[in-house]
Order: C-alpha cells, then sequence, then structure tokens
C-alpha cells in the first residue's frame, strides 16, 4: 500500500508477490468496470477542428529543453501527428464505445539520447463536446499507480468528467513499461499465484529467505523481460513524454489531472517544465519528501486511520476493533483458511482484501461481511477482495498494472532497506498500526531487493519557481495517500505555486466523490482558471 504508490483501482495497490502497492484508485475500478461498453462502429477520425501540430517534415524547432538541462527533442517527434483511429480490445480491457479514438505516439526510449531508439505510447482521446471555440484544450489525466493504464481507466471514469469535457479533449495514455506501451510482464500467472503463499511478514529464517529469494526472483523476470527498456521506465522520463504529447497535441500549456501516483508525475513535470504548466490538479497528494520509508510509515498510518473511522462508524471502539483483526490475521498467518479453487486466505492475502474496502467508504459493508465470514472461518470473501485488488480473474488470469508498478518505483528510488534495518523499524510500525505495520514495515525490505537497475533519487524534486498555481486537493480520511502530504506538496512546489484545497471526507481521492465544494472548485480552476485561497477546507 505504498502511497507513491498509488493507481489501482479508485485507487488501490497491488501486490506482485511481495507487498501490496496503492495502485490507482483499484476499488474504484472494480466499482466502474462497468461503466466500459462494447466498440460498436468506427471511431471519428480528427476532423480539423483544433490546433494541429505541424508535419514531422516541418523545420520548427522543438520547444526549449526541460529545466534539468536535457536535450531538447527534434522536430521529427515533436512534430509527429498522430492516426487517431478506433480503439481495439486487448487482453485486460474491452474496446470502448465510439466517442473514444486512439493513437500511437513515439517517444525517445532514453530522453538523454532523443535521436536514439524510440517506444511507442498508446494514448486514448475523447473530444470535447462544447462550442469549439469555448475549447481550451487538452486535458491530460493519469489515475496513479504507478502501473496503471490510462487507456483502460480513463473511459471508466469519464461520466464524472463530463463538465469537464465541455471546453476539454478528455486524454490519457499508458506510460512507458505499462500495458500497452510495451506493458511489463514479469512473472506468469501460473508463478503469481505460486507466490500467494509468501509470508509478507516473515516470523522465521525460512520464512525470511524465501521472502527474498521470491523479491529477487520478480527483478530478474523483469530484466529478462524488459531488457533495456527496465532502465528507462522512470517517472521523469513520463514527465518528459508528457511534454512531447502537449507539443504534439498542439498545445501550448499543459492542462493536466494526476490522481494518487499521478500527483508525483504533475509535481516532477511542473518541476522539469515550469514555464510550460497551465492549469494542473493533484487529487489525492504523494508527499514528496517522504522517502521509501516515510511513505510506507504514512500508508501503515493512513490505512489505520481510515480502519478506526470505519469501526467508529459502527459505534464500536477502534482500539477494540483494532485488537480484534490483528487477532484474526495472526490466526491466519498460523492457519490458513481454505478456500473455493485449492486455494487459501493467510494472513497476507486478507491484509490485502481488508485494505481496499479502505479506499472507498462504500466498500465498507464489504469489509463487515469479509470479517464476519472470516471470523466464522469462511475465508471466500476477503479472498474475493484480495483478488479484485490484484487483478486477478476467477479463471486465475493476472493483470500487468502489478509488474509495471514494481519496475517503476524501483527505478525511480534509491533507497533499499535491509532486513536489519527493517526489523528495527518494525516496532514503529507496529505501533503505527497493529494491523497494517508489519505487512507495511516489511514491504520497506522486500519491494526492491536486490533489483537489477539502481534507482534514481532519494526524493523527488518538485520544486517549480516561475510555474502557474498548481490546484492541490488532499482528503483527511486518505488511507493511501494521507492528506499531511498535500500541505507538503504544496510547500516543495514553492510559494505560489502550490494552493492547498482540503476535504473533510473518507476515501482515496476527493475529486467526484461526492463532496460539491470540491467538485466546484476544481472545476472553476480548469474550466475558468478560477484559484481558490490557499487552505480552503470544504466539510
Amino acid at each position: 500500500m505504498a502511497a507513491q504508490d498509488s493507481c489501482a483501482p479508485a485507487g488501490a495497490r497491488t501486490r506482485s508477490g511481495n507487498g501490496v502497492r496503492s495502485l490507482v484508485l483499484a476499488a474504484a475500478v472494480v466499482l466502474t468496470a462497468g461503466l466500459v461498453t462494447s466498440c460498436s462502429g468506427s471511431a471519428e477520425r480528427a476532423d480539423g477542428g483544433e490546433p494541429k501540430p505541424p508535419s514531422a517534415s516541418a523545420s520548427r524547432p522543438a520547444d526549449a529543453a526541460p529545466g534539468d538541462g536535457s536535450p531538447a527533442l527534434p522536430s521529427s517527434l515533436t512534430g509527429q501527428r498522430l492516426d487517431w483511429g478506433r480503439c481495439r480490445a486487448h487482453a485486460d480491457s474491452p474496446a470502448p464505445g465510439s466517442d473514444w479514438q486512439c493513437a500511437t505516439l513515439k517517444a525517445p526510449l532514453d530522453h538523454a539520447e532523443p535521436t536514439g531508439p524510440t517506444i511507442d505510447l498508446a494514448l486514448i482521446r475523447t473530444r470535447a463536446r462544447g462550442d469549439r471555440s469555448e475549447r481550451i484544450g487538452s486535458l491530460l489525466f493519469n489515475f496513479g499507480g504507478p502501473g496503471g493504464s490510462g487507456v483502460d481507466l480513463l473511459p471508466a471514469f469519464a461520466p464524472q468528467y463530463a463538465k469537464l469535457r465541455e471546453r476539454y479533449d478528455l486524454v490519457s495514455f499508458d506510460p512507458r513499461g505499462v500495458s500497452e506501451s510495451r506493458g511489463l510482464r514479469c512473472r506468469s500467472d501460473k508463478q503469481m499465484q505460486a507466490a500467494e503463499s509468501i509470508d509478507l511478514t516473515p516470523d522465521t529464517k525460512a520464512e525470511e529467505t524465501a521472502y527474498l529469494q521470491d523479491a529477487a526472483s520478480f527483478g530478474k523476470g523483469c530484466s529478462k523481460q524488459a531488457g533495456a527498456l527496465l532502465a528507462h521506465v522512470s517517472t521523469a522520463e513520463a514527465a518528459r513524454d508528457m511534454d512531447l504529447m502537449r507539443q504534439v497535441l498542439g498545445d501550448k500549456k499543459l492542462h493536466y489531472m494526476g490522481v494518487s501516483y499521478g500527483t508525483e508525475l504533475g509535481g516532477i513535470y511542473a518541476h522539469l517544465f515550469p514555464g510550460k504548466t497551465g492549469r494542473l490538479t493533484l487529487d489525492a497528494v504523494v508527499d514528496p519528501t517522504a522517502g521509501r520509508v516515510g511513505q510506507a510509515e504514512n500508508q501503515a498510518r493512513g490505512f489505520q486511520r481510515a480502519l478506526d473511522n470505519y469501526f467508529r462508524s459502527r459505534g464500536k471502539d477502534p482500539r477494540e476493533g483494532t485488537r480484534e483483526v490483528a487477532a484474526l490475521l495472526k490466526k491466519l498467518d498460523a492457519n490458513p483458511l481454505p478456500a473455493p479453487g485449492g486455494r487459501e486466505l493467510n494472513e497476507s492475502l486478507a491484509t490485502t482484501g481488508i485494505a481496499v474496502t479502505l479506499y472507498s467508504k462504500n466498500s465498507w459493508p464489504a469489509l463487515t461481511r469479509g470479517l464476519r465470514d472470516a471470523e466464522r472461518g469462511d475465508g471466500t470473501a476477503l479472498l474475493a477482495l484480495a483478488d479484485s485488488y490484484n487483478d486477478r480473474t476467477a479463471s486465475g488470469r493476472y493483470g500487468t498494472a502489478s509488474h509495471s508498478q514494481r519496475a517503476i518505483s524501483c527505478l525511480d528510488d534509491k533507497v533499499r532497506p535491509t532486513v536489519r534495518e527493517t526489523k528495527e523499524r518494525l516496532g514503529k510500525f507496529r505501533e503505527l498500526s497493529p494491523v497494517f505495520g508489519p505487512y507495511m514495515g516489511w514491504d520497506t525490505a522486500g519491494w526492491c531487493h536486490d533489483w537489477p537497475v539502481p534507482g534514481q533519487w532519494d526524493d523527488p524534486d518538485v520544486s517549480a519557481r516561475g510555474a502557474a498555481p498548481i490546484l492541490i486537493v488532499g482528503n483527511t480520511g486518505d488511507p493511501a495517500t494521507p492528506y499531511e502530504g498535500a500541505r507538503r506538496m504544496a510547500d516543495e512546489l514553492g510559494a505560489g505555486v502550490g494552493v492547498e484545497l482540503t476535504w473533510k471526507g473518507e476515501g482515496h481521492g476527493a475529486y467526484g466523490s461526492g463532496s460539491a465544494c470540491v467538485d466546484s472548485a476544481v472545476d472553476a480552476y480548469l474550466l475558468e482558471g478560477r484559484i481558490p485561497r490557499d487552505g480552503k477546507v470544504c466539510s
């Protein structure tokens, strides 16, 4: 459930054999997947109703290089024309309806060598519905992860962006290494299921050895499958890809909504391209100052806070409820419950199933049922919740988001806590959360253990002096990206740039979650450019 770590569906973190990371919104995707319709008829082609970039042969110089001194891109890339056409179905998702168009963008595999080999990035859009004279431009989305597929998720979430679609083309993409953009698959479905037996909170030397061997095996699988790509799936490279998208889409400024991990991506974009920031909104904000261990501590605190709020909603003392859940997990560690298909509900899967229900208050009834059934000896409900979080189908097929997520986050983060360091911190993690603390603590040791490529930073630099105001939206009940991160992101962006909006609510993310106050403030900013007062609170 690491914060940066967030795309899973309306946000969730997935497990790839070790640990659980907050994917975009995971619970949300499960709830909204039914909104995706099958494709009928051919998709609309570009019709000349929007600004067009010059063709690849035009002699236009590329935009200025990013603020870190990386070379500017050649006009063969910045001037490419996208062949928008019908979206197709693929392994992880059916084709969306005829309102949607898909295209492929070429970007440098290595932005430090802009004339070198390229990578194909998958894009999706739906055109603005309002008067073309009122069109602002494109609004680019990233829903989190890292590892979430924007091509899959934007059609699912689009109904909540109907008002924004009046003046924007809604656009999203699969970041490099994700799904249709050379998505990574580091192990087989059979290997993924076998990894379910790994104890993610090892208690013995044998369990520790198995845990670390599984982590190393996952990294080796990624290296074998991805090759050179594994060193080029960083968040910084994705931010540079977004600026290429801006240019090819014909926008002078980037207008953007980032959710969960997408807030970190947006902050890095603003740092690299402060002069190109348009109207950026960052919702469910990752704390850019926390580092790997701090992020895990934040999530242990955030998920425990959400669990406490769940118990309060039921009129129960949170301390008593927490003790009961911790006792249940201890029982499952010793004696997993049998489940359909010859599977078992063990401690790790049960923790995952509990966590996924905390991404949305609407899922709390599912938590009640899952805990009740498990206490009675039936693990079916919690296992099904864990499967939804882990993107596992009833047939035993696993999605690839967790593979991409791990590769991206381990390339970003150079911190590699040892087992000894982890054990020294476990006491603090247990204090933060008897339920989630051990899980989060061990994850800091296992997630990037023996990773094949080195990480790039301790903390990302999101300072963005000279950027336009950026709206930062925090939710006091957010489990995966606790609301304290919103203020820290605003401070790191710099004076006059980060503007904080707080919602006293529950769940992962605020916009579209039921607060008219939040929705109207975000809409006013994105549609009219009216920024709210810094520190505004919506209750």
